[in-house]
């Protein structure tokens, strides 16, 4: 690359982080690190493909300035469990909405081709839920309790079960992100299809509404973390193929970081669903109104946090 058109590519991140410095903008001392790493990435950069340039020396006082500010002020915060939901993650995890939509459409194309796959191949909902489930269901259905399969095991046994089992799945969706993430990718696919085909079931049964208003009392959490997890995935792979101006191994490094964030930003969601399923979705007599707003708050839940509250809080540090 030119260094003109390095120079044109980062100078609006340098003078961000210049301005930062210089005007001493009160900053979280774990995200003046970062933006101290990516400086001296480039510093390193240039040293190697501009020696002595002015790019070069710009870059080396920068990197200076960051360092003695960032030995100086960076200390363990007491409340560092609270800054990390309330400001860290949600910063962070602004700059990987992209791979969140990724995870989005790919998933809510698969939920489509498993519908699509039930409704013309006769045996495909038996192929994916197994005939265990499908006859069980069936059974229930004819008793005329067709959620009954979430009143089988006892609240905490459901609910400790879910919940671990759900975490698996959000770490295989991270871990197959080393695939270059097609592992990642065939999660969201496997996930999506049987979801499908698992709402399709019951809509051609005439129980479309009866197992949307149950089984999203949990599943609007579970679902969502699911697709978070696997935008997890999709961090830690594009950090192995497009390093950008990092190292590969340094943009390697913060692509398993961030990801491993992602993850554990999963969690606290995941014991929620877990406890949902467990605790409040085998009341299946439960007015509609009530299962509705469940729904829509947990709904509203996963959309601020994971969306909105990042955004609004990249467009207010960019307004210091």
């Amino acid at each position: 690359m030119r260094e003109a058109a390095f120079v044109k590519q980062n100078k609006d991140k340098w003078s961000t982080f210049e301005s930062v410095l210089v005007n001493k903008t009160d900053i979280a001392p774990n995200v003046l690190s970062d933006l101290y790493i990516e400086i001296t990435d480039h510093l390193s950069y240039a040293k190697t493909f501009y020696p002595t340039s002015n790019t070069e020396r710009y870059l080396n006082a920068l990197a200076s300035q960051a360092h003695q500010k960032i030995y100086r002020t960076k200390r363990e915060s007491k409340n560092r469990i609270i800054s990390f939901w309330k400001t860290e993650f949600p910063m962070m995890f602004k700059q990987h909405h992209r791979e969140l939509l990724i995870a989005f459409l790919v998933f809510t194309f698969f939920t489509f081709v498993g519908a699509f796959s039930a409704a013309n191949e006769g045996d495909f909902v038996r192929s994916i839920l197994g005939d265990g489930y499908v006859n069980m269901t069936l059974e229930n259905i004819e008793k005329g309790d067709p959620m009954a399969v979430y009143k089988k095991i006892g609240e905490f046994n459901m609910f400790l079960g879910i919940t671990i089992n759900n975490i698996r799945v959000a770490l295989m969706a991270f871990v197959y992100g080393f695939l270059l993430g097609i592992g990642t990718l065939m999660i969201m696919l496997q996930n999506g299809i049987m979801l499908g085909s698992f709402q399709y079931f019951f809509y051609e049964k005439g129980l479309l509404w009866e197992s949307m208003r149950t089984i999203w009392i949990h599943g609007t959490i579970e679902i969502s973390v699911i697709i978070i997890a696997g935008s997890a995935g999709l961090v830690l792979a594009n950090g192995m193929l497009f390093p950008g101006t990092y190292t590969r191994l340094e943009s390697f490094k913060r692509g398993v970081k961030n990801g491993l964030k992602i993850i554990l930003s999963t969690v606290p969601f995941f014991i929620i669903a877990g406890f949902l399923e467990g605790f409040v979705t085998r009341h299946t007599e439960m007015p509609d109104w009530l299962a509705i707003v469940i729904i829509t708050g947990s709904l509203a839940l996963i959309i601020f946090y994971y969306v909105m509250y990042p955004y609004q809080l990249h467009k207010n540090q960019k307004a210091i």
